[in-house]
């Protein structure tokens, strides 16, 4: 197999190629390693290797032999030192046990080759942290490759690895799909294993873990693998009535279909973003689908202090764990200026603040819910923009915790609301910009209903196909 046969497939192609002795896995790392070689002289999103060899994996797993990367946050592996975007563990930290999620990655076959790179504490929607440099988008290296999962975006879409491990607490896998030109399913609360270290119901409720994929088929086989859930986790939730592989290419029936191209936050949306949803709408509705203009409505504001809150408090909880375990005291000269502005709110805020908040996010929750009696999806753009350029969020400017919540969601203001809620939201690239960078459209649906989006991804990513483009950094023009 040559590099452009490899960076061809999806993961779900790759698998079955091994599968049938076509390739080994060996050879797929070989590929993968001098890939993320050639690629990450020019975009930076390696936070750690490629390793030697692969990390240890089942070789009857679904995915067995593929190649893979994780995100340098949360989901960690035994020995792999993390160090979460951050100047306080410059030396990394190594963990002495895989997460549970890292225990599914390697069930699955998947063959781990290096770790991704992530804003401090995954706390942007860009992707510059101190610790690493700036991450570059492979469709235009002056622009951002979003955030927090930037750098696996970035490695996915220039074609060294198939998919790759992404986590989302306020769009963090959307994000970086909608801007790389790749498929981003952030899935229902309690769908994904969190711990051991956390729970549920860390970042109040809004922290997934997923992954960033080359197509709706790779999202679907994946979540299959990793959907699992552990004695004493919080959250269980119903699992699907049958594989969520099987309903790629399954007929969605007839949907009603809610569309909102204008951001909640009143900031703008390019006038290309609005343009590609409505194309997206129109392609539905010539489908079959009930499609009309609606919205879920609530006060932007409030959500907003809310959702900084629960940042600021999430932050200073980590932040302590870190001092707790290196005996370093956190402030401006290993943190960036936005995060230890955020760390000093967030050990400021009081137990009724915080229960203040948590009354927002469930008024909130509950008209979402409302909502979605009368409609099974919402389709928004993912992103206000196309890519932005590098160092519009800069996480060194003076900014209070409010502010810097503010400057993130000014721009992307249709992700985080379906982190507040717990319901699932897929990202596609279905568009793309006269300047030639991705457009991701958003769809979004009740509680547990990955079937049903799964279902309408498919039949749209057949419709208006995306596949084929590739940017400029690739693996196969480097």
């Amino acid at each position: 197999m040559n590099v452009e046969e490899y960076s061809s497939q999806d993961a779900t192609g790759l698998a079955a190629l091994v599968a049938a002795g076509e390739v080994t896995a060996d050879e797929l790392a070989t590929l993968a390693t001098d890939g993320i070689n050639a690629v990450n002289e020019h975009i930076n999103a390696v936070a750690s290797g490629p390793f030697d060899a692969p990390l240890e994996y089942a070789q009857e797993g679904a995915f067995a032999g593929v190649p893979f990367v994780i995100k340098d946050l949360v989901c960690h592996a035994e020995g792999v030192p993390t160090r979460m975007g951050t100047r306080m563990l410059t030396e990394g930290m190594t963990p002495p046990s895989d997460t549970h999620l890292m225990e599914r990655f390697r069930a699955a076959g998947l063959a781990t080759l290096a770790t991704s790179t992530t804003p401090e504490f995954g706390y942007s929607a860009n992707t510059e942290a101190l610790v690493y440099g700036s991450t570059r988008n492979p469709w235009d290296t002056t622009r951002s490759p979003g955030g927090s999962s930037g750098g696996s975006g970035a490695l996915v879409a220039a074609g060294a690895v198939p998919m790759a491990h992404a986590n989302d607490g306020g769009g963090s896998i959307r994000i970086p799909a909608a801007v790389n030109g790749l498929v981003g399913l952030k899935p229902s609360r309690g769908r994904v294993p969190l711990g051991p270290d956390v729970d549920g119901n860390a970042l109040s409720g809004m922290a997934i873990e997923f992954a960033v994929t080359r197509s709706v088929r790779d999202a679907a086989a994946l979540l299959d693998e990793v959907a699992v859930n552990y004695p004493g986790d919080r959250f269980i939730i119903a699992p699907p009535e049958r594989p969520w592989a099987q309903e790629v290419g399954a007929d969605p029936g007839r949907l009603r279909i809610a569309v909102h191209t204008e951001a909640w936050s009143g900031t703008s949306v390019d006038p290309e973003v609005a343009a590609a949803v409505e194309l997206v709408a129109k392609t539905l509705e010539e489908a079959g689908h009930h499609v009309e203009w609606a919205t879920p409505s609530f006060e932007w504001e409030p959500f907003l202090e809310a959702t900084a809150k629960a940042w600021a408090a999430f932050l200073a909880e980590s932040v302590a764990g870190i001092e707790a375990m290196t005996g370093k005291t956190a402030g401006p000269d290993n943190l960036e200026a936005t995060t230890w502005a955020c760390v000093q709110y967030g050990r400021g805020l009081s137990v009724l603040e915080m229960a203040a908040a948590n009354a927002t996010f469930n008024s909130i929750s509950r008209e979402v819910g409302r909502f979605f009696e009368s409609y099974d999806v919402l389709l928004t753009p993912t992103t206000n923009h196309p890519a932005m350029e590098l160092g519009y969020l800069d996480a060194n400017a003076d900014l209070d915790a409010l502010g810097w919540t503010r400057r993130i969601f000014e721009s992307f203001s249709f992700t985080p609301l379906f982190n507040t809620t717990g319901t699932p939201a897929i990202s596609l690239p279905l568009a793309e910009s006269r300047g030639g960078l991705p457009i991701g459209v958003q769809l979004a649906g009740r509680m547990s209903s990955e079937s049903m989006l799964l279902r309408l991804a498919s039949q749209l990513e057949s419709a208006l196909p995306w596949a084929e483009r590739r940017p400029g950094v690739h693996v196969t023009k480097v």
